[in-house]
């Protein structure tokens, strides 16, 4: 079938738009002809999991899936600050304040429910036509917008000075690099994801997803 939902468990270290390549040349060696394909939401490139292709006919229905809750787990590094919010941009070192289990849920639980959140520089979002990751590896100056978002849960999956492991239930559009890094503000050490994988899209489970490598083979 050409008109299909494909789920792809991304690996780490290649773009979401880089996935839709790969799976486009696929399809087309597979039916010898070019099929559209189109995400229905990126991943950054050091993130893995869920990525949602639609392809042929399906890509129509890209807005259904944009609009979908999200899961993610994330590894929050506690006491430093990257330029990029995930391992791939400047490291700053904050301090070494290691706070309580106890002060980190009491953290944790004032960003349950709707927020503002800041949209990164460094995300895909367009500004004036462009992405804003583009602008902001050029060094140029401009705003992103802030926007409504709602937390629905955090859960901490594990916390060992300086990694702390959370597991996050959001509503489309959240940013989980600001959600880890307003975190670290709040706690005083300043805070940057060194992990992130999306496990859930809506109804949708990285369990029931394929390893891009498998789904090109096949």
């Amino acid at each position: 079938m050409e008109d299909r939902i494909i789920l792809v468990d991304k690996p780490a270290g290649i773009s979401s738009f880089g996935v839709v390549a790969r799976v486009r040349r696929g399809l087309r060696d597979e039916f010898g002809r070019k099929i559209k394909v189109g995400h229905t939401g990126t991943l950054d490139p050091f993130a893995t999991g869920l990525l949602i292709l639609l392809s042929g006919k399906m890509t129509k229905r890209s807005n259904e899936f944009l609009k979908l809750d999200k899961e993610y787990e994330a590894t929050v590094r506690l006491g430093c600050v990257s330029s990029t919010g995930d391992p791939e941009g400047e490291i700053t070192k904050v301090n070494e304040r290691v706070p309580e289990k106890s002060e980190i849920e009491k953290v944790i639980n004032g960003f349950i429910g709707k927020i503002q959140q800041k949209v990164p520089k460094f995300s895909a979002i367009k500004i004036n036509g462009r992405r804003a990751y583009q602008l902001a590896r050029k060094g140029e100056e401009f705003e992103t917008p802030t926007r409504e978002v709602e937390i629905y849960s955090i859960d901490i999956l594990g916390y060992n000075y300086p990694e702390l492991r959370i597991r996050c239930h959001v509503s489309s559009g959240t940013y989980i690099r600001t959600l880890g890094e307003d975190i670290g503000e709040k706690l005083g050490t300043g805070a940057y994801l060194t992990a992130l994988r999306r496990t859930k899209v809506g109804k949708y489970d990285v369990a029931n997803a394929e390893k891009l490598e498998d789904f090109l083979e096949m």
